[in-house]
């Protein structure tokens, strides 16, 4: 029988004050870009006239962007050594996408707004990752995780909230709605470059990991440096990535489902809420415990909310938002916490850059192959197909266990 790793003398009394900073960056860039994406897959389809085709290439091609710049930015840090002006860039440049919504005529200015914004999520993601594990004592850094990640969420909670509540003063005037995602984003802007403070880990990594080519690029063949338990978090990150459809796609079903546009906002902060309250207790349990037992009833919660969702019927569709929330809070910190834990200190911002490049690249296909599926047999196939991957995730997991000791690290 296994027993809890840490002791109260071995684990830190306090979480980092940078972790806490972060974790309300979050929040607030998050709040902001769900106030809009609430409503953004609704506008696409019926306001642009949208396929789920291209809502699902739309949707893939700007999450692999950003994962594909995540590998860079993430790789650009290590060989800098700066990780906090990547992250203040990659912030800054989401928040000046925000008004382009609203300003947008038709579906290209929408489709390059969404792509802009993604290419500074790209920027910001791999830095700040790794900035929060310099900051963070390892006894402490999978609940570090699991505490951005619930802030995060909060801030994907309320979000939605706002929208409900601006549908309704606004009488579902989504352009004007679109413009109260602004100030959020620039609160997070301002959070980030004024109160944050670099560890000082960050600004003197080990400097033979910071070549770099004539033209000042980083190098990618650091890569090869990385350990198979690092290689093995990949391997199982990716296929829970394929079987997760696209959270637009929820948003789609609901309005599929019956759900009134005032109340499609719900979808998104029912699922947010579900994350939010998870993610956190999720990684103290995983700090204590390990993480296949987290995973495994990540990917069985996941696997229940595909199969739900490909039913008809209200009950079946908020129960499957629920569960797929909770399926985010119980593996997305664990996933980032482990990368953190496998990666060398001074590869860490690479590590964290190609998890995120692997991760967007399944995102481009899996949100194409549901959006192929849900137009040519209909959203229970899409979701079905999900459900079949789910299950070779758990299968994958429990077979492979021995051989991937992350899993059972804390």
């Amino acid at each position: 029988m296994q027993k809890p790793l840490n002791t109260t003398a071995e684990v830190p009394a306090r979480m980092p004050r940078t972790v806490w900073l972060l974790g309300w960056v979050s929040l607030f860039m998050d709040m902001s870009s769900e106030l809009i994406h609430a409503v953004l897959p609704v506008y696409m389809t019926t306001t642009l006239g949208l396929s789920m085709l291209t809502v699902g290439l739309v949707e893939g091609i700007a999450e692999a962007t950003a994962s594909a710049l995540k590998a860079f930015s993430g790789a650009l840090s290590d060989r800098l050594g700066k990780r906090k002006i990547l992250a203040v860039v990659g912030y800054g440049l989401s928040a000046a996408t925000k008004p382009l919504f609203p300003l947008a005529s038709g579906a290209t200015e929408v489709i390059a707004a969404r792509f802009i914004d993604r290419i500074g999520k790209g920027i910001r993601g791999a830095p700040r990752d790794a900035l929060l594990a310099d900051a963070t004592p390892e006894a402490l850094r999978n609940a570090a995780y699991g505490l951005r990640q619930s802030m995060d969420t909060v801030g994907a909670f309320l979000g939605p909230l706002a929208a409900i509540a601006l549908l309704w003063w606004l009488h579902d005037r989504l352009r004007l709605l679109l413009w109260f995602g602004v100030a959020p984003a620039l609160i997070a802007v301002g959070i980030l470059a004024f109160a944050v403070q670099e560890p000082a880990q960050s600004r003197d990594p080990d400097r033979a990991h910071r070549r770099t080519e004539a033209g000042g690029l980083p190098r990618f063949a650091a890569a090869r440096d990385l350990p198979s338990t690092y290689w093995g978090v990949v391997a199982v990150a990716s296929v829970f990535t394929v079987a997760r459809i696209s959270e637009a796609f929820l948003v789609l079903r609901g309005q599929q489902q019956g759900v009134k546009l005032l109340w499609i906002p719900l979808v998104t902060l029912v699922f947010s809420l579900v994350y939010a309250l998870s993610a956190y207790p999720a990684g103290v349990l995983a700090q204590r415990f390990g993480r296949r037992a987290l995973l495994l009833w990540g990917a069985a919660a996941l696997f229940a909310s595909m199969v739900l969702l490909a039913l008809p019927g209200m009950v079946t569709l908020w129960l499957g938002a629920c569960l797929y929330g909770l399926h985010l809070g119980l593996t997305q910190g664990v996933f980032a916490a482990a990368v953190a834990a496998t990666a060398p200190k001074a590869l860490r911002g690479t590590g964290f850059g190609i998890y995120y490049l692997i991760i967007g690249l399944l995102q481009l296909l899996g949100g194409l192959g549901a959006g192929w599926l849900w137009q040519h047999f209909g959203a229970q196939y899409a979701f079905g197909a999900g459900a079949a991957l789910t299950a070779g995730a758990m299968l994958l997991a429990t077979l492979r266990a021995r051989s991937l000791s992350w899993l059972r690290s804390r």
